[in-house]
């Protein structure tokens, strides 16, 4: 089985910094507006855009992941994971922001704010960002990680070892409710 922390050919990859916020940012934007298409209807990405989004915090820790396309420089994707308790959201999620530390033995590590580019979908990158993630995770001590999953993402997750523990509403606004599937792994 090939190394799936290994840039597939083609990619760099780093840990952001505080200069990236907006790239990220943008890459995000796209990332919500585009791929969740199909799953959500025009409506449901409106509302979540009031979940999504860039979380600093990430940044701050040393735990959120950048994969660029080596040629043109671009930012192909990202994602990366938590030692706090915050499930899933953006720097202005109201009411879902928890910044309490979690404990390896006791709990799941996040897998947070996972986005890619729609001119580089399917190319391995969610599994790359993931497989850093596990790592970097396992090296802390954690034995087992949890994700506010989009339905668009289901696929790559389950495909990748995880499985859904619960359905739960992200956000609401007027009448219109945005799906997120809380999902787990256990590291091996």
């Amino acid at each position: 089985m090939a190394d799936r922390s290994s840039p597939p050919s083609g990619f760099t990859h780093r840990l952001a910094v505080p200069a990236d916020e907006a790239e990220i940012a943008a890459l995000m934007d796209v990332a919500i507006g585009e791929l969740q298409k199909g799953f959500l209807s025009p409506e449901q990405i409106a509302v979540s855009r009031s979940i999504m989004g860039l979380d600093r915090t990430l940044i701050a820790d040393g735990t959120y992941f950048l994969i660029h396309d080596a040629e043109s420089g671009h930012l192909a994707a990202s994602g990366g994971w938590s030692r706090r308790a915050t499930l899933y959201g953006g720097d202005h999620s109201a009411g879902k922001r928890n910044d309490a530390l979690l404990h390896p033995d006791t709990d799941a590590a996040r897998i947070r704010a996972m986005y890619t580019h729609p001119d580089f979908t399917r190319r391995g990158l969610g599994r790359m960002i993931l497989s850093l993630c596990e790592t970097a995770a396992r090296a802390e001590g954690f034995t087992r990680l949890e994700m506010g999953a989009t339905l668009a993402g289901i696929p790559l997750y389950e495909a990748c070892g995880y499985r859904v523990i619960e359905h739960t509403i992200g956000a609401e606004a007027d009448g219109v409710a945005v799906p997120v599937i809380r999902m787990g792994k256990h590291l091996i």
